[in-house]
């Protein structure tokens, strides 16, 4: 199996509908409406997907269950070839935006961080990410969760949420308090909002990458535009088929951004919710436009460059990279 890299995956929303079971369970919280009758997660449209992701989450209510899903979650996307990837970490989930509460939080994800990558093979690195629904204000409270824990491990700052609340430039503020203390930043834009969203998160927020992006194809200068300057899409096929954005994988503009010379990378977003893993992604992808494993290798090299972790973490990704390319 081939190694991948995957740079946008929600922690919470990687959760298997099993371990939310189990601990609404535990916690005698009744949560049997969020799943069909095969045990997925039950939704309607995005927007309902949010609703679902958000009472799931409310099973997460201590350090040592954000241990666990840290573990199951690595575990589970080192079943696909997963080496590297990074997660985006809600301190709203963790502690309600509090500093003492998200370190201690922190903590028990950058533990079990360290054991999936000692019994899995797989390294981990956070993008703090403020929730675009729940409005500014609480999104500079994230900023300043992100800028007292900025090291190794918090490697970046971003957005995510509903693209319809709010414009970028409104959350500009936790942004610019991310990057003074050396975050690296990215944005969910090009899912909802179209090709608007996508240019305003990079004019607005300066950020090097863009979360989906997927619908800056309808503006071929903005294509053009994201080719010349290197920035680098986080794209998540399955999920936008999924969710009915594009019909199937072979409509998915993917091929096409690619085929441009745009940046492109891969990843499940949120794999249970979308019936999703990266090997199906990448089998999928192979069937819809006949990539083969050169092109795959080339991906998982920009996936790296692209990266936020420090260069010896990425050299030693790298080696993993060489070594089944050889």
């Amino acid at each position: 199996m081939k190694p991948k890299i995957e740079l946008h995956l929600h922690l919470e929303g990687a959760a298997p509908p099993a371990f939310i079971r189990s601990l609404a369970k535990q916690k005698k919280m009744d949560l049997s409406g969020l799943f069909n009758e095969d045990g997925s997660y039950k939704f309607t449209d995005f927007w309902h997907f949010l609703k679902v992701y958000e009472a799931a989450v409310t099973t997460l209510q201590r350090p040592e269950d954000f241990y666990a899903l840290t573990l199951a979650v690595l575990e589970e996307s080192a079943k696909s070839g997963v080496v590297y990837s990074e997660s985006f970490l809600s301190p709203d989930f963790c502690g309600n935006r509090d500093v003492s509460a998200w370190k201690e939080y922190l903590h028990a994800i950058e533990e079990a961080a360290a054991k999936a990558e000692t019994d899995f093979g797989i390294t981990l690195r956070g993008i703090i990410t403020c929730i675009r629904h729940f409005g500014p204000d609480k999104a500079r409270q994230t900023a300043r969760c992100a800028a007292e824990t900025k090291g190794r491990f918090i490697t970046g700052f971003g957005i995510a949420g509903d693209e319809k609340i709010g414009a970028p430039k409104d959350f500009r503020y936790a942004f610019d308090m991310a990057r003074e203390a050396g975050l690296r930043l990215t944005a969910h834009a090009g899912e909802w909002g179209g090709p608007t969203s996508v240019r305003d998160a990079i004019k607005d927020l300066r950020v090097e990458r863009i979360g989906h992006g997927a619908r800056a194809i309808e503006d071929m200068a903005l294509v053009e535009e994201i080719a010349e300057t290197g920035i680098v899409l986080e794209l998540c096929p399955g999920s936008n088929v999924a969710l009915g954005i594009f019909p199937t994988f072979r409509q998915h503009p993917i091929g096409e951004m690619y085929r441009r010379g745009v940046k492109v990378t891969i990843s499940t977003d949120d794999p249970p919710f979308f019936h999703t893993t990266m090997e199906r992604e990448y089998q999928m992808l192979h069937e819809a436009f006949d990539w083969d494993d050169g092109v795959f290798a080339g991906i998982a090299r920009t996936s790296l460059d692209a990266a936020f972790c420090d260069a010896d973490t990425k050299a030693a990704i790298m080696k993993k990279l060489e070594a089944a390319d050889a």
